[in-house]
């Protein structure tokens, strides 16, 4: 079967950063199943699996505008150690939720200088081209209901 929206995908994958690294695989785990056409994945390899059949294997290059966006420097900011209310030891490497007037935002703290706390609110992959190498396990037909929910269903 053919991978087109309104199809659930099965697939093992492993993602590479521009120097080789793998950043993220499904090798010794379960394999990625997501609903195509509804957003599911990354907008580069939902195009780059479009119209990819059951036993294929794709490798893709997906630069940043195609998957976590660009790196915004102004999403980088300081803001007061007060700010984190019942936190008594701030670290770098910290992951938190912000609250903005455009909705949860989730930041990792970067560096600590007395009261002043750097954060970044980009994906950690943002401004990275990645390296998706892909074997399409499965395609089947979405069920009424996954295609009204946007999402793959599970058994039971």
């Amino acid at each position: 079967m053919t991978i087109a929206n309104n199809k659930v995908v099965t697939i093992d994958y492993t993602v590479k950063d521009e120097q080789g690294q793998v950043m993220d695989s499904s090798e010794g785990g379960a394999p990625l199943v997501y609903l195509h056409g509804f957003q599911n994945v990354i907008p580069g390899l939902e195009k780059a699996l479009e119209g990819k059949n059951t036993g294929d294997s794709v490798t893709a290059d997906v630069p940043p505008s195609e998957a976590y966006g660009e790196y915004q420097e102004q999403a980088v900011q300081q803001v007061p150690a007060a700010a984190f209310e019942g936190v008594d030891d701030i670290q770098p490497g910290m992951a938190f939720t912000a609250q903005t007037e455009q909705g949860p935002v989730n930041i990792v703290v970067t560096a600590v200088e007395g009261d002043t706390v750097t954060v970044d609110g980009n994906h950690p992959l943002a401004g990275k081209t990645l390296t998706f190498e892909v074997t399409i396990k499965d395609v089947r037909d979405a069920t009424a209901e996954e295609i009204e929910h946007g999402h793959v269903h599970g058994e039971g």
